[in-house]
């Protein structure tokens, strides 16, 4: 095997797993790095066609990726009129398996007193965000819930950085727990530091 076929390879590779990502932003992103590897193992070789065509799909991932990185969201936070809300219901049992991925010990029923918040963006239920008051400085967070097409840290940083909600509540300590490697890197992105095995603190205000 010549090295410009490793290449080829993968660029192929890195195109056929773009195709199965479910959020659109790593989607774009990946595909994006597929092609232009491609785009070189064509130029590499003197295979035009592949050269253009793979050329011109990096130019649409990057005209997209810009676009999406320049669009400003409207967020706001909506109460779900209690934990028993027809739509709440309908929402936790459709993203049932997806949300005992990340948050294994999850359950409603475990939490009668809890706040349960939708996040809207641009008036689409993109996350779910579900608390209880341990004192009145203190919440812990017992979900912090984003859809699959829509993890690009922009609901996190809403809730967290640009909404009024913690603190017109006077909420100064946020705690939650993470079972899973992937939660972790969010927690640490968003600022939360460990304080024990599963535990993580975030200070505000």
């Amino acid at each position: 095997m010549q090295w410009y076929e490793i290449i080829g390879y993968v660029g192929s590779f890195l195109i056929a797993v773009s195709l199965t990502m479910k959020n659109i932003w790593k989607l774009r992103k990946i595909n994006l790095l597929g092609a232009a590897t491609f785009a070189t193992y064509g130029a590499i070789i003197g295979a035009y066609p592949v050269l253009i065509l793979n050329s011109f799909i990096s130019l649409v991932d990057i005209y997209y990726l810009w676009g999406m990185y320049r669009k400003r969201d409207y967020f706001t936070l909506l109460p779900t009129n209690g934990p028993q809300g027809k739509y709440l219901l309908k929402f936790l049992d459709y993203y049932r398996k997806d949300i005992s991925t990340i948050f294994p010990k999850f359950k409603k029923e475990d939490h009668p007193d809890a706040q349960f918040y939708f996040i809207l963006r641009n008036m689409i239920p993109t996350g779910l965000f579900v608390y209880v008051e341990e004192d009145p400085e203190t919440i812990h967070i017992l979900l912090d819930y984003a859809i699959p097409d829509y993890r690009d840290l922009k609901n996190a940083k809403f809730l967290f950085f640009t909404a009024d909600f913690m603190k017109e509540k006077g909420y100064k300590k946020l705690i939650t727990e993470s079972h899973h490697k992937i939660h972790d890197k969010y927690l640490k992105a968003l600022g939360f530091e460990r304080i024990d095995d599963k535990t993580f603190l975030k200070t505000i205000g």
